[in-house]
Order: structure tokens, then sequence, then C-alpha cells
């Protein structure tokens, strides 16, 4: 029983948003990249191929699927981050990324600027 439930509140929590991501938010998304140059090489290798596509990662930028977990507060943001979350392993394919490298990600991420 306590399996179904945690396999339940864990498959709800890979649900999509409420209003998907239009394609042109999709060509949107795969076009950004941090202005900055070190950040986004680390963003290059470890977040843009699941946050720039139509799937369980929140796109890049896109409001309706960040609010949900903007909600939570960005210290609960970092922390699914360094534990990983679902299909995404902790630091976010990013062992070599520090707390602070971690926040500036889920910033970009989040804002897409």
């Amino acid at each position: 029983m306590a399996l179904a439930l945690a396999l339940a509140f864990g498959l709800a929590a890979c649900q999509p948003a409420a209003t998907p991501p239009t394609d042109a938010e999709i060509l949107q998304a795969e076009a950004r990249v941090p202005a900055d140059v070190a950040l986004a090489e680390r963003y290059q290798r470890s977040c843009r191929v699941c946050h720039t596509v139509r799937g369980q990662a929140p796109l890049v930028g896109h409001t309706a699927s960040w609010a949900p977990r903007v909600a939570r507060g960005r210290d609960a943001l970092l922390a699914s981050v360094q534990a990983g979350l679902n299909g995404m392993p902790a630091r976010g394919l990013c062992p070599d990324c520090s707390d602070e490298e971690l926040r500036r990600l889920i910033d970009f991420l989040v804002e897409g600027r």
C-alpha cells in the first residue's frame, strides 16, 4: 500500500503543466542561453537537453510549468536539484556545479533570461 501511494504521488509530480508550451515557446526556449559564458557552458551540457523540449522537465522560461515549483520556494527548488527529482539525477547532471551556480541556473530556467 505504501509503495502504491508513493508511486501515485511520484507520478502526480510528473504531470505536464496545466497549460502546455506551444511550439513557439519551445523555439524560444531552444534559443535561450545564460548571458554569463561560464554559466552558459554548464547550462549547455547539463540542463539544455531536457529543459528545451516538450516533456516532463519544465521548459525554460515557461511560467505555467514553473509556477507550482516556484510556489514551493527557491530553496525547495535547490534541494530538488541537489537530491534529484523524478527523472532528473542529483545535481541536474552537473556534479561540478557549486550550489551558487545551481541557484543561478535555476533562476535562468525559471525566468528564461
